[in-house]
């Protein structure tokens, strides 16, 4: 039986919408800001891979929902993630960046993904990927800068309130599309004469 949430307009409830599956994260980077990041993310509905070459970066405790994978082979988790898996990089190597990029949009069935960096960066590595074969018009699905405009300061506690906060807004926007693309569905089907 799915978690159902009820809307209450007034003193009635609406319509019965089913609460999402927790998002399968998958964050590559033990740096600053991948652990400010993964204080949030222990807080939320989610379950994360988090995903470093340095295994002396991780610490000791992590919250209850977050699995350390300290490998020498990053790039095989990409492939290795689910279908609808939500990607976040943000390592310490540019190149590294790139390489789990590349692999990240052959995939054709990703959830999300956005990366730490400039528009610079960004500018650089759509070059890149449209010389290896990424279709232009898949660049859009690739988040660079991350995290929600107006957040200027560069604290990683900051930078990880703005990615959550994006990764919120993402997900918020896909359920009301759902939720409208559902009730349109029900509008839509013929009545049945008995």
């Amino acid at each position: 039986m799915k978690d159902c949430t009820s809307i209450r307009i007034g003193r009635r409830s609406a319509v019965e919408a089913p609460r999402p599956a927790p998002l399968h994260i998958v964050l590559f980077g033990a740096g600053h800001v991948g652990h400010a990041l993964v204080e949030l993310l222990g807080t939320l509905p989610c379950v994360v891979q988090w995903v470093d070459e340095r295994d002396e970066l991780f610490p000791d405790e992590t919250p209850a929902n977050v699995q350390i994978e300290a490998t020498d082979t990053p790039e095989a988790i990409v492939d290795a993630a689910p279908p609808g898996a939500w990607f976040l990089v943000m390592t310490h190597n540019h190149a590294l960046d790139f390489s789990l990029a590349l692999g990240i949009m052959r995939r054709r069935d990703f959830a999300y993904f956005g990366m730490i960096g400039s528009k610079t960066k960004r500018v650089k590595f759509e070059r890149r990927l449209l010389e290896r074969g990424v279709e232009a018009g898949r660049l859009a699905q690739m988040t660079c800068p991350i995290g929600i405009a107006g957040i200027v300061d560069k604290a990683p506690a900051a930078i990880a309130v703005a990615v959550c906060a994006e990764l919120l807004q993402v997900r918020g926007r896909r359920q009301v599309a759902a939720l409208a693309e559902g009730l349109e569905h029900t509008r839509q089907r013929p009545a049945v004469s008995v």
